[in-house]
């Protein structure tokens, strides 16, 4: 079963972007390839139970299991070995993907404290957008109470769009807003 957002991709924003762009296969049209949500924790390298919570959490928001990132180099003034465990991460696909867009677009960022839209420099060239928060307090899924500690992350959208113009209005159609 398609999600709502999924849904009206294909209904509603392919057709506009192949007008707008000027695209005659549908094909062309920039799609969302995979969103990415990665929490750093650098601290983890002293205490390591703080990864456990930021894992549970990652995968209570995302709903799906994160994998532990590792250092990949050693890093004297930080105190990290290679091979240390320093985050954790989640690649959505498919369905969930389209579900977690939704809920990002339309629950959590208005429950961002004094959200005015997301910053519209923030592409990297390709069309591909990279946004961070603060905390994971915005999210419903997260318990406040059980908090620990408050976790930052970034949260990348990988395209298809060939530039950033083009990824900006995909974003647009699917929910997304930017400052003016």
């Amino acid at each position: 079963m398609k999600s709502r957002l999924h849904e009206r991709y294909t209904k509603e924003v392919i057709p506009a972007l192949a007008k707008r762009f000027g695209h005659e296969n549908s094909m062309a049209v920039p799609r969302l390839r995979k969103v990415t949500i990665n929490i750093g924790m650098g601290e983890a390298s002293a205490n390591p139970k703080l990864l456990d919570t930021a894992a549970a959490e990652l995968g209570q928001i995302a709903g799906q299991k994160p994998v532990i990132t590792r250092a990949k180099k050693s890093i004297a003034n930080f105190k990290i070995r290679k091979g240390m465990p320093i985050g954790c991460m989640v690649t959505l696909r498919g369905e969930r993907m389209y579900e977690f867009v939704d809920r990002l677009a339309n629950v959590v960022l208005p429950r961002v404290r004094d959200f005015r839209g997301l910053p519209p420099n923030s592409f990297d060239g390709r069309g591909n957008y990279t946004m961070g928060l603060k905390d994971q307090l915005v999210f419903p899924e997260i318990d406040y109470t059980r908090v620990d500690k408050i976790k930052g992350m970034n949260i990348t959208f990988t395209t298809s769009a060939k530039n950033d113009e083009e990824g900006r209005e995909l974003l647009k159609q699917l929910g997304v807003s930017f400052r003016a």
